[in-house]
């Protein structure tokens, strides 16, 4: 039988009704999600979409979200909004965790023998999960993704206090919300080190996620397309002026992070926690599989 995760799981999409990756990714994983959309959009989502797993966007979420900037309604605010919207959907329904993700993921991969195996469940989910579950200070938590892993070099199973790109695990009760509209991953991420929490980025278990500016909607309609890479970095230094420096590689503007300030945030387990000895591979198996319903593109 399929392993689910535990607490909700959220994409936020706008002006991807035609690609919907992540949507597509979780259906053929057997993975339940919820989708929130922009209002206007609803009847393109409803049409390729089960009706039951949209979201529509509370208007005053946008209204009042925090840009960290003063341009207001003269240009698009980012998924940020949505964000919150779905952290307090998953607090309404009685959830201490959730999920939220990015809608250009088109798949997970397990990263074992320096083998990156695509995941037909949604098992993955649930160990990250369970690592988290185990401490006290984990804040936020993801998979990293596929392009970073090398699968010609030693990687360790996961590390710590980095920035959450894309696909975030997050604590409910922790005193955040998202802002910002640019680079919200990175602000949230930091903001959450910057008061001694933890957070993981898990190498064992990745997301192939679309790169930037390569699919119509989203950021790279409202923003990259127009004005480039630049205001998105300009805003983080702006945010974390301590941390965060601008630079020029791979011929655009870039933000630089030093989190090596962070190492000192050390896990620390809950209390009374006993581990069993022994592995336990919550039924995972290796198949070998043909015809594969979403391959790497």
């Amino acid at each position: 039988m399929p392993v689910n995760p535990r607490f909700p799981l959220y994409i936020v999409s706008k002006g991807r009704a035609d690609t919907r990756l992540t949507s597509k990714a979780l259906e053929a994983m057997q993975v339940p999600y919820y989708i929130v959309v922009e209002p206007q959009e609803y009847d393109l989502y409803a049409a390729v979409i089960d009706h039951r797993k949209i979201l529509r966007l509370g208007i005053t979420y946008k209204e009042k979200y925090d840009t960290f900037d003063d341009l207001g309604d003269t240009k698009g605010k980012g998924p940020g909004a949505a964000r919150n919207f779905a952290w307090d959907h998953s607090i309404s329904m009685g959830f201490p965790w959730h999920w939220v993700m990015d809608d250009n993921i088109t798949n997970f991969r397990i990263f074992n023998q320096n083998e990156k195996v695509k995941v037909s469940d949604g098992t993955l989910f649930y160990l990250m999960e369970e690592f988290c579950l185990r401490y006290e200070n984990i804040a936020m938590a993801g998979p990293n993704y596929f392009m970073f892993c090398s699968a010609r070099s030693k990687m360790p199973p996961f590390i710590l206090n980095t920035r959450i790109y894309s696909c975030n695990l997050i604590r409910n009760d922790t005193p955040y919300r998202w802002r910002g509209r640019y680079n919200e991953d990175t602000d949230i991420s930091l903001r959450m080190l910057k008061d001694g929490w933890c957070t993981v980025q898990f190498y064992m278990f990745l997301q192939y996620k679309m790169p930037t500016q390569v699919i119509k909607g989203g950021n790279t309609e409202e923003f990259y397309s127009k004005e480039g890479t630049l205001p998105k970095s300009q805003m983080l230094v702006k945010m974390h002026p301590d941390c965060a420096r601008l630079v020029w590689r791979f011929r655009r503007w870039h933000h630089f992070v030093d989190y090596t300030r962070f190492k000192k945030n050390y896990l620390k387990k809950k209390k009374g926690l006993n581990l069993p000895s022994g592995s336990n591979d919550y039924g995972l198996k290796l198949v070998q599989r043909e015809n594969l319903t979403n391959p790497i593109p």
